[in-house]
């Protein structure tokens, strides 16, 4: 009968530490990614370019609005085009967005096949940045001037 009591006491001692335990860990757990938008002035333009160089998959979008265009990114979540901006930008090649392939040269006869110019990180034509860890990357811009860069770290 004691070993039974202090069975129970033991478990409801218990108890809560694991309720909180598990509480804790819910709290920690990381922000994951859940999509990117973009903003463009011609949302066809950037839905076929998006569509052709990097083959990503369109996915239904709930507004049917004719202002969006949803990609997956696969694990990654999702690229979302929104039709809206006013011109387009000049922005900096710091603030890009960037995907991976397996191999970059047959990506470049992509992209020169549709007359895309690509350069290297310091901004020579047609040239391509080897990074210190051996990963090869290039750099060029969408229809609205958004910064790309595409790189061989493909896992």
């Amino acid at each position: 009968m004691k070993f039974f009591t202090l069975i129970i006491i033991f478990t409801l001692a218990c108890f809560p530490f694991q309720e909180s335990s598990a509480q804790s860990s819910q709290k920690n757990s990381a922000a994951v990614l859940n999509h990117i938008a973009v903003y463009v002035t011609d949302l066809q333009k950037s839905t076929d370019f998006y569509k052709s160089v990097f083959e990503f998959k369109q996915i239904p979008e709930p507004f049917h609005d004719g202002k969006h265009t949803w990609f997956s990114l696969g694990a990654a979540g999702q690229l979302h085009l929104i039709q809206g901006a006013k011109a387009k930008g000049n922005f900096d090649k710091n603030e890009h967005l960037c995907f991976s392939v397996a191999e970059i040269k047959p990506f470049i006869e992509k992209i020169k096949a549709r007359h895309i110019a690509y350069e290297d990180w310091a901004g020579s034509a047609q040239s391509i940045t080897l990074r210190v860890d051996g990963i090869q990357q290039i750099y060029f811009q969408d229809p609205d001037g958004h910064w790309l860069e595409v790189n061989d770290d493909h896992q």
